[in-house]
């Protein structure tokens, strides 16, 4: 019985032993991925979760009323061309339409930290520079995978947005 008592005893000491250097060496051991690639996160500024700080934009329908069909077209075909020169930048990391969501029309998701530089972004929009859409900014924490949709999706477009 005491030999039982005993091996109970040891037994308990081992557990607490091995959580407590789990516990020691979580702090100082590699991470616990082992698909981690540090180079990877590097290049696209991840921190120790795999996320980085951006800026969210969501468009909304703005004051102005374009009746002249022409001057729409030439708006929009200046909001996309827009968005096309910041990806190519690296500043706009995602962009896309909302579907029936009035009064919500689209978002952008830039690669800024700060809300002043995505205000200074937006505002290179024609479509908003002419009160088509408004925005609202908001700070977003996210994957930094993200960076890495505009190399992707350049792979699997067939058509550009003009």
């Amino acid at each position: 019985m005491r030999s039982i008592r005993l091996s109970v005893s040891a037994l308990i000491l081992f557990t607490c032993l091995f959580a407590v250097s789990i516990s020691a060496q979580n702090g100082s051991e590699p991470p616990s991925n082992p698909n981690y690639d540090a180079e990877l996160a590097k290049r696209l500024g991840a921190d120790e979760l795999g996320m980085r700080s951006y800026v969210f934009c969501v468009l909304k329908t703005g004051p102005a009323k374009i009746e002249d069909a022409a001057r729409r077209s030439e708006l929009f075909r200046g909001h996309f061309s827009n968005m096309g020169k910041l990806a190519e930048a690296g500043k706009l990391v995602l962009a896309g339409p909302f579907g029936d969501a009035e009064p919500w029309r689209g978002m952008y998701i830039f690669n800024v930290t700060t809300i002043e530089e995505a205000e200074e972004l937006v505002k290179t929009d024609p479509a908003v520079e002419a009160g088509i859409f408004v925005y609202e900014l908001k700070k977003l924490y996210g994957s930094a995978a993200l960076m890495q949709v505009n190399e992707i999706h350049s792979k699997i477009h067939k058509k550009k947005i003009e």
